[in-house]
């Protein structure tokens, strides 16, 4: 066992080199209990070594009956010892005693003593000896205006000073090492402010032929889209200080200290010039100012956000300084904001498409170990709609359950189950359901698969489980054949019927509906109304905007309807008409193909999942071949 620790602890310091000793850095506040500790310990051994304190009428009655030892007068106190009879008379073991006199008694003190034939003894104190006993008083008070007082006053860490100093992050030069090569999804977002780069890099270029650089660059997009990530990798690029804030970071609850702190930022931005200013959620001060009852002429955000407007007005062609804010909200941005000279260029950061993914999803496997069935291009297709911070947690979730599973790299099983855990939520195996309620959520889902195998305008089925998973007791997920930037009629009326294939199989085969069908009817009822009133796709209605929108100079205000009443029933009717129609067609073509869907129903309370060949295989009249659910788990008994 000891040759095995020592292996141990070679192979952690492999250099033989001594681990650094541990240092401990206390703050003022140890250093302030430290002090009270050393103060009371101090008092307590004092009062011990100056002995029982007594009154003068009390050492007289003691000088009279013997009591009194010895006796050491000085000018505030007379000390020494007592007898075994005055010990006694006190009943007491400490042998010490002091009494405190004024100098007025101080001869007659002496003359008292000398009359009862106490041994009396003359001292002067020196000088420093009323001083000693206010030491730990002056160390006390030293370290709290040590601690407090000093940095209340005065000095760049001051309390006082502190309030109006900006809290940016910044990192040099040699401390950014995120560039481009980091940065993948977005190319045309790269390209765009690739000229932002060699700004920074040469300005005199531009100086040359009288152009002017964008002072502000404003990167809007969805969150997790790589904002942030896509700033440091141009101060990377570009290699300059990078100075980092969050719009939340200026306003404080004392006024006037978020213009304060605009003022701190950009004067030693100055300093560091060329450089980047990033303000991360810019939305938190840079909303709309007007007539809101949140707004006023006084409020502390408001004033916050005219000191960014006048220090970037404030700029000289010759400032190497690109000011860069990122946020998902570009629509309650205030226009003097978003005007030419300020944050004039806008910077879209979208969600990444199929391409953008597989390169996404290939920078974040570089840090993980994969194994030889992985394919990214299919992952990337089976995730739509996902961001890169999504999909860079698939990764770690996937490397995160390979790991649990003693496995020496990631499966591709584990990036699909990741990428069900970040979507969806983790599969919930121990719940225990009954044999009614696993029977009704297999033909729903089964529903669900079916008429998404059938409907070619759908998008194709990945696979259909009644695994419990977040609150769905069951799952259909599909497999888009690729990112769809618009919706068409056809799309859109085969996704209804979709949406309604689980509560038609509940209907054909149950005998009853259940609650399962809740987020099918929303989300069908949300499509329907947006064909409506959105896109125009009612023949009755026409091509005609019935969506409702919120007034730019209210932040919580609906501006409204634009239509009549009677209008509004037509929309309803409409939405009820679409969906009427699409759960009809649902059930009439799950109906003809009933076989079919009572196959899939039972092959999922057999197998619990089945993938898109499965589900095929079932519709042309084949049999599934491959181990059940209790086949897997004993087989895992018997390798444990």
């Amino acid at each position: 066992m000891a040759e095995q620790h020592n292996q141990q602890q070679q192979s952690k310091n492999p250099a033989g080199k001594k681990p650094p000793a541990q240092t401990y850095k206390g703050g003022p506040y140890s250093w302030l209990l430290i002090a009270v500790v050393i103060f009371i310990i101090f008092s307590i051994f004092s009062s011990l070594q100056s002995g029982n304190k007594i009154s003068w009428s009390e050492f007289k009655k003691l000088v009279r009956e013997g009591g009194v030892a010895s006796a050491r007068i000085d000018s505030t106190q007379i000390s020494g010892r007592l007898t075994d009879t005055g010990m006694k008379l006190r009943e007491t073991n400490v042998a010490k005693y002091r009494v405190t006199i004024d100098t007025e008694i101080k001869d007659i003190a002496e003359k008292f003593l000398t009359d009862n034939n106490v041994e009396t003894d003359f001292a002067e104190p020196p000088w420093l000896w009323p001083l000693l006993g206010w030491l730990p008083m002056m160390i006390f008070v030293g370290l709290i205006w040590f601690f407090f007082i000093r940095n209340l006053k005065n000095g760049p860490g001051g309390m006082l000073t502190s309030f109006g100093r900006s809290r940016h992050r910044l990192l040099g030069k040699e401390k950014m090492k995120t560039t481009f090569e980091d940065v993948a999804g977005i190319d045309e977002a790269k390209e765009e402010v690739a000229e932002i780069i060699e700004f920074l890099k040469s300005p005199k270029k531009f100086q040359k032929i009288g152009g002017r650089i964008p002072r502000g660059v404003l990167l809007v997009g969805p969150p997790g889209c790589g904002k942030t990530l896509l700033a440091k990798a141009i101060a990377g690029q570009a290699d300059v200080p990078f100075f980092s804030i969050s719009g939340s970071d200026f306003v404080e609850m004392f006024v006037g200290v978020g213009a304060s702190r605009v003022r701190d930022l950009f004067r030693q931005a100055k300093e560091n010039s060329p450089c980047i200013i990033f303000l991360d959620e810019i939305d938190a001060i840079g909303k709309k100012r007007g007539p809101g009852f949140v707004s006023g002429g006084h409020d502390e955000r408001e004033q916050t956000l005219n000191a960014i407007l006048v220090e970037m007005d404030g700029f000289e062609t010759d400032d190497q300084i690109i000011v860069m804010a990122a946020t998902n909200r570009a629509d309650v941005l205030d226009k003097a904001l978003t005007r030419p000279g300020r944050f004039d260029r806008q910077v879209v950061v979208p969600l990444p498409d199929v391409k953008g993914r597989t390169e996404i999803l290939k920078v974040h496997a570089k840090k993980v170990r994969m194994g030889p069935d992985i394919d990214l291009a299919r992952l990337a297709r089976q995730t739509p709609m996902f961001s890169g911070a999504d999909l860079e947690a698939i990764i770690n979730e996937a490397a995160i359950a390979a790991t649990m599973a003693n496995k020496d790299y990631i499966e591709m099983d584990d990036l699909e189950e990741a990428r069900d855990k970040v979507r969806w939520g983790r599969a919930k195996r121990s719940r225990m359901i009954d044999r009614r309620e696993k029977e009704m959520v297999a033909f729903h889902e089964a529903g669900h698969a079916l008429a998404q195998s059938l409907l070619t305008d759908a998008d194709p089925l990945h696979k259909v489980s009644i695994i419990p998973r977040g609150p769905m007791g069951g799952a259909t997920f599909s497999l888009p054949e690729k990112d769809r930037t618009y919706y068409t009629r056809k799309y859109c009326l085969a996704e209804l019927q979709v949406c309604f294939g689980g509560r038609a199989a509940e209907e054909l085969f149950t005998d009853d509906i259940s609650s399962g069908a809740a987020a099918d009817i929303q989300a069908a009822t949300s499509l329907a109304r947006n064909m409506i009133t959105t896109w125009g796709m009612s023949d009755l209605l026409g091509p005609v905007d019935y969506a409702q929108h919120y007034d730019e100079n209210y932040y919580f205000n609906q501006s409204g309807t634009e239509y009549s009443d009677k209008t509004a029933e037509m929309i309803d009717n409409e939405v009820r008409k679409l969906i009427d129609e699409a759960h009809l067609k649902c059930r009439d073509m799950l109906a003809a193909n009933r076989d079919k869907l009572e196959v899939i129903a039972n092959a999922l309370i057999k197998y619990e999942t089945l993938d898109a060949a499965d589900v095929q295989t079932i519709i042309k009249g084949g049999t599934i071949d491959k181990p059940t659910v209790a086949d897997l788990l004993a087989a895992e008994q018997k390798k444990s």
